[in-house]
């Protein structure tokens, strides 16, 4: 898959192009639904399978107290799209002046001279252009008029509710991470860095990587059966992971990701890793003394080898990078 960094300034963009516009936030299983659609439809008239989003997201611009955080960082974002077969993603810088331009105008300019396109998928809530005046309704009228199709996303649903990147960052935020696993189609991850921490774990016998994630949306303080990928070694290792405070052990520590690594010894400090977060196993909690922690940390440990024995790694739909 091809990028291409601001379109608009640029001349060698996809013509002819079947085009699908949006922010793709987490790649869903309702984002990769329409892309499927994208690719076909681009093989059926022997065209350019073309993908439009924008960075950054548009409401951080316009309205950053209600900005969203996201489940993918840019990086992350052309990863899984490049994996979905799209020849082209294009990656809009949305500034001020993208934002001032009417509705009419983005179709015109940027749609059809731009882009000539075709055929364009966009979904049912889309809106575009100065103070959000564009919907799909206009892009269907105006496509009638200057010669393309407009059509709006095909949906889909779990849980008895359409997948969307705000249900995915609710189920986040609520530490539902297997729901939103299955609204992504794959194990939610973020990226990071290990830094050096107390080593308390190593102290109490389960020795931790203390993760700093590069993602905005991290899951709800708690303890997740969880994966790490560590590119050093070419492999996914299983482990438990805590978000949280650390209350027993500290006081205003701030928020913290540790993960203890089943059989794993090695020193994989300032290494970049994947961390992978598959089921919640329980809330943080406040222990008595540090024995009453260990034993609960000893818990949680058989609870997540007995998970990884029904669940073997390779069974698993982890994105490595």
């Amino acid at each position: 898959m091809e990028v291409i960094n601001d379109p608009l300034g640029r001349d060698d963009v996809p013509q002819q192009a079947v085009l699908s516009i949006g922010n793709f936030d987490g790649v869903h299983l309702g984002h990769r639904a329409v892309i499927r659609s994208t690719v076909e439809r681009a093989r059926e008239l022997d065209t350019s399978a073309t993908l439009m989003t924008f960075d950054p997201h548009p409401v951080s611009l316009l309205r950053p107290e209600e900005a969203p955080e996201l489940l993918t960082t840019m990086e992350q974002r052309l990863e899984l799209l490049a994996q979905t077969g799209l020849d082209v993603t294009t990656v809009v810088p949305f500034t001020h002046r993208v934002a001032r331009m009417s509705a009419v105008t983005f179709i015109e300019r940027v749609l059809v001279e731009r882009f000539a396109v075709r055929e364009l998928f966009v979904g049912a809530n889309f809106r575009f252009g100065a103070d959000r005046e564009g919907d799909v309704n206009l892009l269907i009228k105006e496509g009638e008029r200057l010669g393309f199709d407009a059509r709006p996303w095909p949906t889909v649903e779990i849980n008895g509710g359409v997948v969307s990147s705000t249900r995915v960052r609710a189920a986040v935020a609520d530490g539902k991470v297997e729901l939103a696993g299955r609204m992504l189609g794959r194990a939610l991850h973020g990226d990071g860095k290990v830094l050096l921490g107390k080593r308390l774990g190593r102290r109490l016998g389960f020795p931790t990587l203390n993760v700093v994630l590069e993602n905005e949306l991290i899951p709800a303080e708690g303890v997740y059966i969880s994966a790490v990928f560590i590119p050093s070694f070419q492999r996914v290792f299983p482990s438990v992971t805590n978000i949280g405070v650390r209350p027993t052990v500290y006081e205003d520590s701030g928020v913290t990701i540790e993960t203890h690594l089943l059989d794993f010894t090695a020193d994989v400090y300032s290494e970049r890793v994947r961390l992978f977060f598959l089921e919640r196993l329980r809330d943080e909690k406040v222990f008595n003394s540090t024995l009453q922690l260990v034993a609960q940390v000893g818990r949680d440990v058989e609870k997540t080898r007995l998970w990884f024995l029904n669940h073997p790694v390779d069974g698993l739909k982890l994105v490595h990078p």
